[in-house]
């Protein structure tokens, strides 16, 4: 009897490595909470970039099988932009979004991805941000992780700033003397000055009535943003500088990073990258429609092929921004090298 138990209890044990070889890992997996990241960002119902949140979020609980999964928070539910970079840095918030230039804080020179004319396109604005894909933009990536503790992961696309104007506009000589509103940031006070005109803050709520009113008589900003504000009833021209290219960066705390398995670091860049070309043709099929619903409204638009002189606008501009911000042409010039 007790050879039947100690012949039992030998196959017991020589069967114990066998099954955990073959299946340890699996159970492993089944066993483990997932990792739940929170994922903040500013972004309200309806625009690009939320839709970008959401849509990773599912992308990546579906391609780790569960084991990574997105808390989104969206409309600053976490604070502020402000807030939300240092609440990254902390590590009470794990991941979000913004532009480049919301990490300035911590790197001044970040805000180089922000720079008007720098891109010959949309492909080239997505190559030069992504840190994947850019050694400019990686190596801004290393430097924020030993300067902040975070790490820049990946890009989604926002859509280009287009000029309007009450009159036509073909080159920066047009707007020599006349007053533009400028974003109250000095970046784009550098750029409207460069175009020819008098960089005039107006904050976007006020944006309106001052286009109404002739305290400046033109604006920049995304197409869904002229119709959203209804600039059609104060402007007649639309001049597709595309001077901005809206690229906005997905970061993460490194310790959060870091307690992520390689192969789910791995999966994460891979559902990155197809939600950022994604988002390149989610701004596509907008701007068709804005486009339309804005010549639907009376507005004109002017482009290279009607006369839109954009190499004067870029020679110019490039000429302001050298000499207000000197540091930044060494990374422009390695920027525009990109393929």
């Amino acid at each position: 009897m007790k050879a039947k138990y100690l012949s039992l209890l030998l196959v017991l044990v020589i069967a114990a490595p066998m099954v955990f070889a073959g299946g340890g890992q699996e159970a492993s997996s089944q066993g483990t909470e997932p990792i739940v990241l929170k994922y903040a960002h500013v972004g309200i119902a309806g625009e690009i970039q939320t839709k970008y949140a959401d849509t990773l979020a599912k992308r990546i609980e579906e391609k780790s099988d569960g084991r990574v999964k997105l808390q989104v928070y969206p409309n600053s539910q976490l604070g502020g932009v402000s807030e939300m970079v240092d609440g990254i840095k902390s590590g009470a918030i794990d991941m979000g979004h913004h532009d480049f230039s919301s990490l300035g804080k911590y790197m001044t020179d970040m805000s180089v991805f922000n720079s008007p004319f720098i891109y010959r396109d949309v492909d080239h604005a997505i190559k030069a941000g992504d840190p994947n894909v850019s050694p400019v933009a990686q190596e801004f990536s290393e430097e924020l992780v030993d300067i902040a503790g975070i790490r820049l992961l990946g890009v989604h696309y926002r859509g280009a700033r287009q000029l309007s104007a009450t009159y036509p506009v073909y080159s920066p000589a047009d707007m020599k003397g006349k007053k533009f509103r400028g974003v109250p940031v000095q970046l784009w006070m550098t750029m409207i000055e460069g175009m020819g005109a008098i960089p005039t803050p107006v904050e976007i709520t006020e944006l309106h009535t001052a286009l109404m009113t002739g305290v400046v008589l033109g604006q920049e900003n995304p197409l869904e943003n002229i119709y959203a504000q209804k600039f059609y009833e104060v402007q007649d021209y639309i001049m597709m500088t595309s001077h901005m290219h809206a690229v906005l960066v997905t970061f993460i705390n490194e310790k959060s990073w870091q307690k992520i398995p390689e192969a789910d670091q791995a999966l994460i860049k891979e559902a990155m990258v197809e939600v950022r070309d994604e988002s390149v043709e989610w701004v596509a099929a907008v701007n068709d429609e804005v486009k339309q619903k804005l010549m639907d409204e009376g507005m004109t638009f002017i482009d290279e092929s009607n006369g839109l002189k954009i190499d004067e606008f870029r020679e110019a501009v490039l000429a302001k921004l050298y000499q207000d911000f000197p540091n930044w042409k060494p990374y422009v010039e390695r920027i525009q090298q990109i393929k």
